[in-house]
């Protein structure tokens, strides 16, 4: 673990990393996050049945878009080309409510842990707006990264430092 942090110069002065002389690596990331909700809105988001239209399928699509635009919205990160984007969104009764995960890769020199991080954010944020109508009580939590692979730091997994 390192103990600088890399945004900051030698003055403390906040500045963009130069990834000029780092190599392409291959780099994965993946993050997670869920919305709990009453059991009744988790009813009405499965069923299709939500005033505004298929809160599921905008979420992901939202997601996508955010990891797309991180750069834009995450002060000093580089706009990035990715490979591959895919958010993934799962109901759970025991929640209750919906787990988000996004997975983001690219050939690059620079890792994809905030566009992971992002698209799950915006994804429970559209949850939120789509359903808030029925449940302004709901609860976006539990974000957070759960791997990644490549670069210069390695493999990184929230089980080996945190157990699970």
């Amino acid at each position: 673990m390192t103990t600088k942090l890399t945004h900051l110069d030698e003055t403390g002065a906040a500045h963009m990393v130069d990834v000029g002389g780092k190599a392409e690596t291959e780099r994965v990331a993946t993050a997670q996050g869920s919305v709990k909700m009453l059991p009744e809105t988790l009813a009405l988001i499965r069923s299709g049945n939500a005033a505004k239209g298929d809160v599921i399928g905008t979420a992901r699509i939202a997601g996508i878009m955010a990891a797309k635009k991180t750069h834009d919205l995450i002060p000093l990160c580089h706009p990035l080309l990715l490979n591959k984007i895919s958010v993934d969104i799962e109901a759970d009764e025991t929640l209750p409510g919906l787990h988000v995960a996004a997975t983001v890769t690219l050939t690059g020199k620079t890792g994809v842990e905030m566009e992971a991080l992002t698209a799950v954010s915006v994804a429970c944020l559209t949850i939120y707006d789509m359903a808030k109508a029925a449940d302004k009580g709901m609860i976006i939590q539990d974000i957070r990264l759960v791997r990644k692979t490549g670069g210069k730091s390695g493999d990184w997994s929230a089980d080996s430092v945190y157990g699970g």
